[in-house]
């Protein structure tokens, strides 16, 4: 076969660019390393915006309206300095985050949730299980300190 000069020019064209399409030639060269931007010396310091000068809101106060206040614990208020823990009764357990909490009554009428640990006029919670309720009682008088399981009633 006999080619011309540009018929050899026109295969050899072909031949070098089939050659770099397929990952022959040299290679390209790497990435120039960026060097970190050094920190403006001239650059503003930002500051938070202060807080605008005006009238204070008012407290506000919780009217309980004939209820406990939910803030106080219920070992602390006065009302419940007197109560028995022999007077109330239980009135059912449910089961929270924390594990199991007593639902109990006291002869007032006035519920209370307890977990163990919590205080409740004269005793204080020891242990919870799903149908009752185990109080530490306080000595008094000439009573000693005694312990006072109460039951949910049989349906």
């Amino acid at each position: 076969m006999k080619y011309g000069a540009s018929g050899l020019v026109l295969v050899v064209g072909v031949v070098t660019t089939m050659a770099a399409g397929c990952g022959g030639g040299t290679p390209p060269p790497p990435p120039a390393a960026v060097a970190p931007a050094a920190p403006a010396a001239a650059a503003s310091v930002v500051r938070p915006k202060e807080p605008e000068t005006s009238k204070a809101l008012p407290p506000i106060a919780y009217e309980p309206k004939g209820r406990r206040d939910p803030f106080t614990p219920i070992f602390l208020g006065k009302d419940n300095a007197g109560l028995s823990v022999s007077a109330v009764k239980l009135t059912g357990v449910v089961g929270g985050r924390g594990g199991l909490m007593a639902l109990v009554e006291a002869p007032d009428g006035i519920g209370y949730i307890l977990k163990p640990g919590d205080a409740l006029g004269d005793g204080r919670v020891t242990g919870i299980t799903p149908t009752s309720v185990t109080f530490a009682v306080s000595a008094r008088g000439s009573q000693s300190a005694s312990s006072l399981t109460l039951r949910l009633p049989e349906n």
